[in-house]
C-alpha cells in the first residue's frame, strides 16, 4: 500500500475512534470498528466477552511445529473531559482517548493490513484487542477465556505511544520497563465526640493525618534506597462537622515497584505502621490491599529482536535504548508471564502540535505520523518471528 493512502487510513480509523471513546469493558462502537475492518481483510475472529476481540491469520505456508506470535492493542478510554478542540475531539461527554489506546488499535489493524498480504508466513499471528487496560482485569480476562492457547502463545508484543519521546522514534528496554500496581483502601476508626473535649474521644483524622505521613517512611527509611517504589495516598474522606470529632476516615492509595520481593513485603510494613498508630491512640483499621498488576518485564532475546526490526525499519538514529524504568504501570504484563515478549515505546510527541502533553491529560493527543510505525513495526515483528529458522 502506497505510504500516503496507509497514513490516511490510519488516521481515518485513529480519529473515528476517538471521536467515540468509551470506559472499560463498555466498548462496544470499538469493537464493531474492528470487526468491520477484520471482515473487510477476511481475517477470522472472535468476539470474547463483553468486548474482547481475538483474531487469527494463519500461515499460507505452515512449518512443523508452527509458531504463533501475538500483538496486543489496548481499547478503552479515560472518564476525562476532551479539551484539545481538535475536529474529531471526543463527542461522548466524560469519556476521552487521553492514553493513545485508539492509537494502538489503529496501528494493530494496521500491522493486520499488512500482514494479510504476506504470503510467506510459516507461522501463526494472533491479534489481542483487549478490554479494560485502564481499569486493570482485562488482560486477566482475556486469557483466562482462551487467549494464549489453541493455538499457544510462543510470544507476546505490544506497544505504547509516549508523548515523551519525537515522533516515530521506537523506544526499548530489555528488563523492568513498568512497575507492579497495586491498590489499597484503609478505614480508620475511633470513637466520636465534641471537638472542645477531645480527651473523650478518639480522633480518626488525628490518627489517619499521623498514618499518611508515616507511610511515607516505608519508602525513605524501611526499604534500600537502591530499590525504586512509591507509595501515595490519592483520597482521604472523613468528619461530619467542624466541631464534632471525625470517628471514621477512609483512605486510598496505591504503591509501585520494580522488585516481586518488594512487591510483596510492602503490604506488610502498611500493616505494621497502621496497626502501630491506631494501637497508640485506643483506634482500630481495616486494610484491603488488592495486587492490581505485577512488574512488566521484557524478555532480553524478544527485546533486541524488537530492535534489530526496529533498525532496519527506522534506522539507528530513531530507535531509543532506554536505561531507566517506569513507575507507571501496565496489564500487558501478564501476557509476559504467560510467554516472553517485548512492550515497546513509540513517539508521538511533537511541542508544535502540542502532542507532548502527559498521558491522561485532558488536552493529550498524538502526531499522528507515528501510525505507520506503530503498525509496521508490530507487523515486522511478527513476520521475522514466525519465519525465522527452526530446527
Amino acid at each position: 500500500m502506497n505510504d500516503e493512502i496507509f497514513l490516511k487510513e490510519l488516521i481515518k480509523i485513529r480519529r473515528e475512534i476517538h471521536r467515540y471513546p468509551e470506559l472499560g469493558n463498555q466498548e462496544f462502537t470499538t469493537s464493531r470498528l474492528i470487526e468491520r475492518h477484520l471482515k473487510s481483510l477476511k481475517i477470522p475472529y472472535q468476539r470474547v466477552p463483553p468486548t474482547g476481540i481475538i483474531a487469527h491469520l494463519k500461515p499460507g505456508q505452515p512449518s512443523s511445529p508452527s509458531p504463533c506470535v501475538a500483538l496486543r492493542a489496548d481499547m478503552d478510554a479515560l472518564p476525562l473531559n476532551e479539551i484539545t478542540h481538535q475536529p474529531y475531539q471526543s463527542r461522548n461527554p466524560g469519556s476521552m482517548h487521553a492514553c493513545g489506546h485508539d492509537a494502538h488499535v489503529a496501528m494493530l489493524l494496521g500491522a493486520a493490513m499488512i500482514l494479510c498480504k504476506r504470503k510467506d508466513l510459516r507461522g501463526t499471528v494472533k491479534f489481542f484487542f483487549q478490554p479494560n487496560e485502564e481499569g486493570a482485569g482485562g488482560a486477566k480476562s482475556l486469557i483466562q477465556k482462551g487467549a494464549m492457547k489453541n493455538p499457544a502463545v510462543d510470544a507476546t508484543f505490544g506497544l505504547h505511544v509516549n508523548p515523551r519521546f519525537p515522533t516515530g522514534t521506537v523506544a526499548i528496554k530489555a528488563g523492568p520497563l513498568m512497575a507492579a500496581v497495586d491498590k489499597f483502601t484503609l478505614e480508620i476508626l475511633g470513637q466520636g465526640g465534641h471537638a472542645a473535649y477531645p480527651h473523650e474521644g478518639k480522633d480518626a483524622i488525628c490518627m489517619a493525618s499521623e498514618i499518611v505521613q508515616a507511610l511515607q517512611t516505608i519508602v525513605s527509611r524501611r526499604i534500600d534506597p537502591l530499590d525504586s517504589a512509591v507509595l501515595t495516598i490519592g483520597t482521604i474522606q472523613g468528619g461530619t462537622r467542624f466541631n464534632i470529632l471525625a470517628e471514621r476516615v477512609s483512605l486510598t492509595g496505591t504503591v509501585r515497584t520494580l522488585s516481586e520481593d518488594l512487591h510483596r513485603e510492602i503490604p506488610r510494613l502498611i500493616r505494621q505502621i497502621v496497626s502501630g498508630i491506631c494501637q497508640a491512640h485506643g483506634g482500630r483499621f481495616h486494610l484491603n490491599y488488592e495486587r492490581i498488576g505485577s512488574v512488566l518485564s521484557n524478555d532480553p532475546g524478544s527485546a533486541e529482536r524488537s530492535r534489530q526490526v526496529a533498525l532496519k525499519q527506522v534506522g539507528v538514529k530513531k530507535v531509543i535504548a532506554l536505561k531507566d524504568s517506569s513507575m507507571g504501570g501496565e496489564d500487558f504484563s501478564e501476557y509476559l508471564k504467560k510467554s516472553p515478549g517485548c512492550f515497546i515505546y513509540i513517539g508521538t510527541g511533537n511541542p508544535s502540535l502540542k502532542t507532548n502533553r502527559p498521558w491522561h491529560h485532558p488536552e493529550f493527543d498524538i502526531d499522528e505520523r507515528a501510525l505507520p510505525v506503530g503498525a509496521r513495526l508490530l507487523a515486522g515483528i511478527a513476520h521475522d518471528y514466525v519465519n525465522e529458522p527452526r530446527p
